[in-house]
């Protein structure tokens, strides 16, 4: 009877040991891959492929259209201004409704937290990479839409690429702020929302919830607006309820970055420090937000 012989013994590590920024770069990696659904079954690609389909096709349409107008007197009418394209923020709340709780909420129901936070990663990383991961895919897709539509405007322009950039230079710092404090905003808010449970339904229909009770109360509180009722009726006095929306407060900080002011067209607009207090209120979400994450696995993590 042949025998054999196996070396099964145990050998120390020999390699680079990359401590917290390599267990915190190789979190946000694993995150962003569960995100988009890869290395997994084709049902959780399903998600992320229709955001960036409902984010690019319409610049795509927007070039199409304005090369088939342009020697027409339609080519004048603008179809989408960047501006208004920062404001996808409902397919970005769908989205954001279905990524933060997959990415956190299977950690506390799997009890794998204390595993993480054996290694050489604190609270503050496991929050950093997981908010990084849904702010980075939050940012890709609401910023590649806008790099379709300002490359195939320039390819379609009737003044030639060189004038229609120098003449719309200003969108290249514009675009990557307005669609980095959206972005920011969805994923602070939207994981937070998501730590607070270990079920991912009641995750993502928290944060769907949490959005729009905030927008319908602001919209009870500002009341019918007589300024669309009727081009004759009295303009509407300007009103702060809106900063108790959730769900429009980027877009007032978007309009503060392409205009320098809110829009024409919301109840704060003539509100004295109206930007400001949107500025503020902005700022004290995200940080809420942020230490409500901070607490959360400042726990675990002890």
């Amino acid at each position: 009877m042949a025998g054999a012989v196996y070396d099964r013994g145990y050998r120390p590590y020999e390699g680079e040991r990359g401590g917290r920024s390599a267990a915190r770069a190789a979190l946000f990696r694993a995150s962003v891959r569960r995100a988009l659904g890869l290395r997994r079954p084709w049902r959780q690609k399903v998600a992320p492929s229709l955001l960036l389909a409902i984010t690019v096709v319409p610049a795509i349409v927007n070039v199409g259209v304005t090369y088939l107008t342009r020697d027409s007197i339609a080519s004048d009418i603008p179809f989408i201004t960047y501006r208004e394209y920062v404001g996808v923020s409902n397919a970005l709340l769908v989205f954001v409704a279905l990524t933060a709780p997959d990415i956190v909420c299977p950690d506390r129901r799997q009890r794998v937290l204390p595993l993480l936070f054996a290694r050489p990663l604190t609270g503050i990383d496991y929050v950093v990479a997981k908010v990084g991961a849904v702010f980075a895919i939050l940012f890709a897709f609401s910023f590649l839409p806008q790099v379709v539509l300002f490359i195939g405007q320039m390819l379609v322009s009737q003044d030639g690429a060189l004038n229609y950039a120098r003449d719309t230079a200003e969108v290249l710092w514009q675009v990557p702020i307005a669609v980095a404090l959206l972005s920011i905003y969805y994923a602070s808010v939207g994981v937070a929302v998501a730590s607070l449970t270990t079920r991912r339904i009641i995750g993502g229909a928290s944060i769907i919830g949490l959005f729009l009770v905030s927008s319908i109360v602001a919209g009870v509180l500002v009341g019918p607006d007589v300024r669309e009722s009727s081009r004759f009726a009295a303009r509407s006095a300007p009103s702060a309820a809106p900063l108790l929306d959730l769900l429009s407060l980027p877009l007032q900080l978007r309009d503060l970055v392409f205009l320098g002011h809110v829009g024409r067209d919301d109840p704060m607009s003539g509100l004295a420090n109206g930007g400001l207090y949107a500025v503020l209120v902005f700022v004290g979400v995200v940080v809420a937000a942020l230490v409500t994450l901070m607490v959360r696995y400042d726990e675990v993590e002890r």
